[in-house]
């Protein structure tokens, strides 16, 4: 398409010529002189005008800083959410149905709802409900009497176990398991003893759950994950966690079982909860954050344990002239 096509697109405004040719989109370290860049900052866009991009996408304030670009332009109110739309134009679509692969075990006692796309080797078990439209890629795992909602994608080797729920247009992807055994045990006799987990798991419409991530069913009652949360790769749901509407969570984190969050609240990679503490909503969790306590609505915290992210800065400060202090200290003390 041109550059003007891709702006009607996005409803975007290009400055410069609007009628060159875009091939497509790329980030700046693989352009070609048919790409479409983007740049979200202005350091990446002093270096995308300098590169051999066609066209770069950014916001007017952005090109106001530069100052008299030598490409078109694209601009747009959000960069990166013209970003998805256009990448969105470009990814391959999802398999549709009505299909069943030969090698697929799909259990009489299952309701498969119509157009639904079912690989190679994938397995749904006896009382399971299969929405309309959804894909089960090869290797996909339904268990017993457990719920997909419509539209929703399993990648391969994901799987939804026994007795658990899935709303709408839910993705796992590859390797997720949402309904594995909550972490319970009781120490008696000189050993571990497990408890039994005999709860389920029930994720909101359009939450995604990232490859090799573990969603854990509750030893009694429902872990629950709210419509919207975008869970990274390699995270750990504990038993009994309830989080909320629109939360993200980045890769390796890890919730102790019982930990509750609340809405729009977003947790920086490695984090991790102790458990049985409650988190608010519209919180800012840093990476790398040990949280230990209950933390209010609207806090912004990072550390090891968790305090004010301000607190926690001034902190490292702190820290890092101690040398300095210790230095002065042992000359005085020598005088």
């Amino acid at each position: 398409m041109t550059l003007g096509e891709y702006a009607e697109r996005v409803g975007g405004e290009v400055r410069g010529d609007s009628s060159i040719r875009i091939d497509g989109i790329s980030s700046i370290d693989d352009v070609d002189a048919t790409s479409l860049t983007f740049a979200t900052d202005e350091r990446y866009l002093r270096t995308a005008l300098a590169s051999r991009a066609a066209a770069v996408l950014t916001e007017p304030a952005l090109a106001e800083r530069v100052g008299t670009a030598r490409k078109p332009l694209l601009l747009v109110a959000s960069c990166r959410t013209a970003l998805a739309a256009l990448l969105a134009m470009l990814e391959p679509p999802r398999p549709a149905g009505p299909y069943r692969d030969p090698s697929a075990v799909v259990d009489p006692s299952a309701t498969v709802g119509p157009d639904v796309y079912i690989g190679a080797l994938a397995i749904v078990g006896p009382g399971a409900e299969i929405g309309a439209e959804c894909v089960l890629l090869p290797g996909a795992y339904v268990g017993a009497h457990a719920r997909l909602g419509r539209g929703s994608t399993l990648h391969p080797r994901a799987m939804l176990l026994d007795r658990c729920v899935a709303g709408e247009r839910v993705t796992l992807q590859a390797g997720a398991v949402v309904g594995s055994d909550g972490f319970g045990y009781v120490f008696t006799d000189g050993r571990f003893a497990k408890i039994p987990q005999i709860g389920d798991v029930v994720l909101g419409d359009d939450v995604e759950i990232g490859a090799n991530t573990c969603v854990d069913r509750a030893q009694t009652g429902t872990t629950s994950i709210g419509t919207g949360t975008k869970i990274d790769n390699l995270v750990q749901i504990g038993h009994n966690c309830r989080i909320g509407r629109h939360n993200g969570f980045a890769a390796m984190s890890g919730l102790a079982g019982s930990t509750v969050i609340g809405d729009y609240t977003v947790v920086g990679g490695q984090s991790a909860f102790k458990g049985h503490i409650t988190v608010g909503s519209r919180v800012r969790i840093a990476g790398n954050t040990m949280v230990w306590g209950d933390v209010p609505d609207d806090a912004v915290i990072s550390g090891q344990p968790a305090r004010d992210h301000r607190e926690e800065l001034k902190g490292q400060v702190r820290l890092r002239n101690l040398e300095k202090l210790f230095e002065r200290v042992t000359a005085l003390e020598r005088k």
